[in-house]
């Protein structure tokens, strides 16, 4: 016999079962009408799915000892096997089987509504995942594309420019070096004047300058003109 190797989508602790009364017309369904303040059953809710089955299972099972209290086979959602509630996010109708075949309803719901969230996203995800991988089995793949080169298969390459890159005699042209530090001018740029640097900055330029009277000049002594003798006749 072979082993079912089953995988764990997710595993809430507490969950609340409700007996619910039969639907007798096609409205939808209300948590109200349900006894919430008194559940009929408390205990652990698993979602399992199985290697080469696209559906996935609800076990609801005792929080303590693992019992079995009851499951269901979920192939699709939303679907029959699980509806939401028109009046609650938090609550939901399941539908469970035994091993016989025999199925009823019941009512399932959560106390947090982050919970009902996992629950509900958990479902979504995983019959999401069935319809790719499906997807994927149809579609033929992709060719792989081969870059590598066939026997006798050859390739050209223009080395034109690159002999004109070069001088004679296969060598690189030399590039002329600027004289003295400066670089030529620009082609075209004959007739832009040549502007000169700007002064060296003086050493008081920004600053005060101390004021330095005049250097004072000294009179020149008197000197009484010389007495000239007067010639004799």
């Amino acid at each position: 016999m072979d082993e079912v190797y089953e995988h764990i989508l997710l595993v809430k602790p507490e969950v609340n079962v409700f007996r619910i009364p039969p639907r007798q017309t096609n409205r939808a369904v209300r948590a109200a009408d349900w006894k919430l303040d008194a559940p009929d059953w408390t205990g652990r809710l698993r979602i399992i799915s199985r290697k080469g089955d696209d559906s996935c299972y609800l076990k609801l099972e005792d929080g303590t000892s693992g019992e079995l209290f009851a499951k269901s086979k979920v192939a699709s959602y939303p679907g029959i096997a699980v509806e939401s509630v028109s009046d609650s996010s938090r609550y939901f109708v399941v539908r469970i089987e035994d091993d016989n075949g025999r199925s009823a309803f019941i009512g399932m719901g959560f106390n947090d509504r982050a919970d009902s969230f996992d629950f509900n996203v958990t479902l979504q995800d995983h019959f999401k995942w069935v319809r790719q991988s499906q997807q994927q089995a149809v579609e033929p793949p992709a060719p792989k594309l081969d870059l590598g080169f066939r026997q006798g298969e050859t390739i050209t390459i223009d080395i034109g420019k690159l002999q004109k890159d070069k001088g004679e005699g296969g060598t690189p042209k030399k590039i002329q070096r600027p004289v003295g530090g400066r670089l030529p001018p620009p082609p075209g740029s004959s007739s832009i004047p040549f502007i000169a640097p700007p002064p060296p900055r003086s050493p008081h330029r920004g600053r005060p300058v101390p004021f330095q009277p005049p250097p004072q000049q000294r009179a020149a002594p008197f000197q009484p003109p010389s007495q000239q003798k007067a010639a004799p006749f």
